[in-house]
């Protein structure tokens, strides 16, 4: 966290100090000592309106905690935590109305009905309402990043990628089958269920899967493991070559306005990677293991994991940093200057953080479990809903 007060120009008109606010929540799972851990955070002033500006909200998955997060500005101005629970959510992807979690054994998908929304309660609050609209079990999987492209060029039909870490290749979800292969790196010499380099970020550009990450250039069970400091990598997906090595437990490659992004997760490093050459030229070093990325402007949303000493974690540069110097939490950096603007810190109930993605969506809900919106919420095609009657269209969403 900044020592120094810094601003974030919201708009030209706008200007917001940084300064603590604090929020909070009950996690429903029980600490050793039976007692309710608290789902809570403290975060920068300018967060809210900064969202509210944007008009976006950010949602976070956490898998050490069992939760969605989704951040955004409230009817104060200022900054609303949200949290919903999954099973290990993981992996993120959102396009459109669209959006996909990968979960303990399944991939779930949601789509976004403005009707529902419009009516929620307290009506007119909210922009967007994601309510379930198919499950796919993958098995464990231990699935990573996930992205939405156009299938066959059509802005219309997508199609579902996502890292299969387990099985170290990259996949398409199709309904008859758990996973589908469509690529893995060439010094894997097969498939099968024992994370041999750890792939898991994965970067698009110009709609299709271009770069990906992994902890190690390895083809035996865990070889990852056995240098992990500094022997991550980052593969160009098209020549299936490896462009950069001597990255630390890298992970969420992006291409970003012209250039190639990653974070250098074990160094909490943010930085970029100059195609041409494969060096990386670190932008900012912040006070987590860094993982989850997304950017809007000259913003890069960035979530940090607070790490405990670990035999996944140790020897790695931010784990020897002392705890308290660590932080689990969303960090925003200004991509020209890598100065900090504003962040987001949750307390020891949420460690760590896995994805960041941000939504255009002023306010919105995920409904998990409120059996009253999801009982009484249809979709139907716009022929069909001609035939509905018209005591009952008005409350009928349409596709």
């Amino acid at each position: 966290m900044p020592n120094d007060v810094v601003y974030y120009y919201v708009s030209k008109k706008q200007v917001c100090q940084i300064e603590p606010h604090a929020s909070g929540d009950i996690m429903e799972t029980q600490a050793a000592d039976d007692e309710p851990k608290v789902l809570g955070s403290i975060h920068s002033s300018n967060m809210g309106p900064m969202l509210g500006e944007l008009r976006m909200s950010v949602v976070i998955t956490t898998y050490q905690a069992g939760r969605l997060v989704i951040l955004g500005q409230n009817d104060e101005g200022t900054l609303n935590t949200h949290y919903c629970e999954f099973r290990r959510p993981m992996g993120l992807a959102f396009r459109g109305d669209r959006m996909a979690i990968g979960v303990e054994t399944e991939i779930l998908e949601f789509h976004d009905l403005p009707a529902v929304a419009r009516k929620m309660p307290p009506v007119g609050t909210y922009e967007a309402a994601y309510l379930p609209c198919r499950s796919h079990q993958t098995g464990d999987i231990q699935i990573h990043e996930m992205a939405w492209v156009s299938k066959y060029g059509s802005a219309s039909e997508l199609e579902l990628l996502f890292v299969n870490t387990r099985f170290s290749c990259l996949c398409k979800r199709e309904s008859s089958y758990s996973f589908v292969p469509v690529w893995r790196p060439k010094f894997v010499s097969a498939i099968a269920p024992e994370d041999r380099c750890h792939l898991n970020g994965l970067a698009i550009r110009d709609n299709m899967p271009r770069y990906v990450t992994a902890l190690g250039e390895s083809d035996t069970r865990f070889g990852w493991r056995d240098k992990k400091k500094d022997g991550g990598i980052l593969i160009d997906i098209q020549s299936n070559e490896v462009m950069t090595r001597g990255l630390s437990m890298p992970h969420s490659p992006r291409w970003y306005a012209g250039k190639l992004w990653v974070l250098n997760s074990g160094c909490g490093g943010f930085g970029t990677i100059d195609p041409a050459t494969g060096r990386y030229q670190e932008v900012t070093r912040l006070p987590g293991f860094t993982r989850g990325l997304d950017f809007v402007g000259p913003l890069a949303f960035i979530g940090l994991s607070q790490v405990r000493e670990s035999a996944t974690f140790s020897g790695i540069e931010i784990a020897d940093r002392p705890l308290e110097e660590r932080a689990c939490g969303l960090w925003v950096v200004d991509i020209n200057t890598g100065q900090t603007v504003g962040y987001v810190k949750f307390n020891d109930a949420l460690q760590e953080i896995f994805a960041v993605s941000l939504v255009p969506r002023y306010r919105m809900d995920v409904i998990v479990d409120d059996q009253n919106i999801l009982a009484d919420s249809f979709v139907l095609p716009d022929q069909a809903l001609q035939d509905v009657a018209s005591l009952f269209r008005d409350n009928t969403a349409s596709e």
